[in-house]
């Protein structure tokens, strides 16, 4: 093993051979080393015992990787290296809001499609500081909470597959497959500078508390991008495969839906995962994490459900994350859901699907939902029942995955022609309705009928037992034409378009009256489960 520094004024890297017993304790090697410049690039040499070919590897804990900010071009131009850096940051008295999760309303988004639409006419569009020059925007409507899509670095240029339609290449957009779990985007950063998307992140988070913000950030410990890297060796597979993965007689194994599961209750992978969480929370500011695929961090390193996770016993009894909020999205790609039985339940809200398959049945017009409405509009108490709050629901419509509202009332079915699949991708069962005709339409009758069912959405929603969630573009009826998997799309299918922003003032007022009536009236948003006792 041996550490390599590049330094600022160095034309070459610096090589430290590590050697036993004085750089290695037991199963950790380690190094100190004085005098180092603010700003270094290192990374970790590994020599294979009877191997003479050597792969270099990032450190997990580095706290930033030198990758550039130009999005669509490939991240590591050159070499990769870890940053070490020395930055200080003025919060100016910024505090966590630590506002109550009864009040809550979350709007989740996407960092680069919340600005980057020329008709944002932001100063940094698709980025960080973007979102935060639209930030009185989403105080005024009503919005308290903001869960940002994956903003840990990922390569949004790891997928090579072509879009036949369109003749345009298709992007990782979203960004589920992480490459480095400390890191923000560099690609959300306005400039290429060692340091620059820590800062403008920490910029974010600061002017969101201002304003009486909290933000919540939806982590992917489900599988990584390392996966599809060539060389495949990049981190956790040079250092310990079978610590970080889960395998079966040495391959693979996939409950993810992308391959290389990660083994979140290995002491070693746990460990990193709570690491990675006191960071954020800690130095970045971070109010909370939606855990992707959270049914993955409830199995062994062979994929078995367990009844007491070890990583979830920590999450449920760390201090640091004590006023934290964790969200779990309590299913996995293998068909593990978890909803109604999640283990070491208590600490959690969970994404509620019950409630939104159900509430757009009975907005739809399904027959025999009214009971199953009524229980969920009420709270999913047969759900949560044993945890005696609706708060562990979180409450959805539409989220980044699926339909987006609008589509809910205009599509009968999915239109993902666009991905390049045949239209194999993506749910076959939204449960929505067209209201009488198949997509964009012009007639008086049905677009008076699909206004009333879009404002009947939002009642449902915003008045029902639990915590909300609003995806972003739905105040406005944003349209992704029927496409139901949009994750690799960066054009107007997932941009917010701020001129339909504008035009639909009454829809967007219509929403904001609805969260002041939610605010002002606490039988809307209870702590307990309903009772037919008079709330005094």
């Amino acid at each position: 093993v041996s550490l390599l520094l590049l330094l600022p004024k160095e034309k070459d890297h610096l090589e430290y051979t590590l050697d036993r017993p004085k750089n290695k304790t037991d199963d950790c090697w380690h190094i100190a080393l004085k005098g180092l410049p603010e700003t270094t690039l290192y990374s970790y040499l590994i020599t294979p015992k009877n191997n003479n070919s050597s792969y270099r590897l990032i450190d997990p804990y580095a706290r930033s990787l030198n990758t550039h900010n130009k999005w669509g071009q490939h991240p590591f131009q050159n070499d990769v290296w870890g940053v070490i850096l020395n930055q200080k940051f003025d919060w100016k008295d910024a505090q966590k809001p630590l506002i109550n999760l009864e009040d809550l309303v979350i709007y989740e988004m996407h960092v680069r499609g919340f600005t980057q639409s020329p008709s944002s006419k932001v100063k940094s569009p698709g980025g960080f500081l973007g979102i935060v020059e639209k930030l009185d925007s989403l105080k005024e409507l009503g919005i308290n909470a903001i869960e940002l899509l994956p903003v840990f670095e990922f390569n949004e240029n790891e997928t090579s597959v072509f879009q036949n339609p369109l003749q345009r290449d298709l992007c990782n957009y979203w960004g589920y497959s992480t490459l480095h779990f400390f890191s923000p985007m560099n690609r959300f950063a306005s400039n290429s500078n060692l340091g620059t998307s820590i800062e403008e992140f920490k910029t974010l988070v600061k002017e969101a508390h201002h304003r009486g913000i909290e933000i919540i950030l939806d982590v992917v410990f489900n599988h990584t991008g390392e996966h599809f890297l060539r060389p495949p060796l990049f981190s956790f597979k040079g250092l310990s495969k079978d610590s970080y993965y889960m395998n079966h007689n040495g391959e693979d194994v996939n409950y993810s839906g992308c391959g290389n599961t990660f083994n979140p209750n290995d002491p070693i992978c746990k460990n990193f995962i709570i690491d990675v969480l006191h960071y954020w929370s800690q130095e970045m500011q971070v109010d909370g994490f939606r855990f992707d695929l959270g049914a993955i961090l409830a199995r062994d390193s062979k994929g078995t459900p367990l009844k007491s996770p070890p990583l979830i016993e920590s999450l449920e009894n760390d201090l640091l994350l004590k006023n934290t909020k964790l969200i779990m999205e309590p299913w996995d790609a293998a068909g593990l859901h978890l909803l109604d039985s999640f283990p070491n339940r208590q600490r959690f809200s969970y994404w509620n699907d019950k409630f939104r398959d159900t509430t757009r049945k009975f907005i739809k017009g399904s027959p025999e939902i009214k009971k199953h409405f009524a229980s969920c509009f009420s709270g999913s108490e047969f759900l949560f029942h044993e945890l005696k709050s609706p708060l562990h629901s979180l409450n959805y419509i539409t989220c980044h995955d699926g339909m987006s509202l609008q589509d809910l009332i205009s599509y009968n079915n999915k239109h993902n022609e666009g991905n390049g699949e045949q239209g194999r991708d993506g749910s076959n069962h939204e449960e929505s309705w067209n209201c009488g005709q198949e997509g964009a339409s012009s007639n008086p009758n049905i677009l008076r009928l699909r206004q009333r069912q879009t404002k009947n959405f939002f009642v449902a929603l915003l008045c029902s037992q639990g915590v909300p969630m609003i995806s972003m573009g739905d105040e406005y009826g944003h349209t992704k034409y029927g496409n139901n998997n949009s994750w690799s799309h960066d054009n107007d299918l997932n941009w917010f378009q701020w001129n339909l922003h504008k035009k639909q003032a009454p829809l967007r007022g219509f929403l904001k009256n609805l969260l002041l009536l939610r605010r002002d009236f606490p039988c809307l948003h209870q702590k307990q489960f309903l009772t037919d006792r008079l709330i005094p």
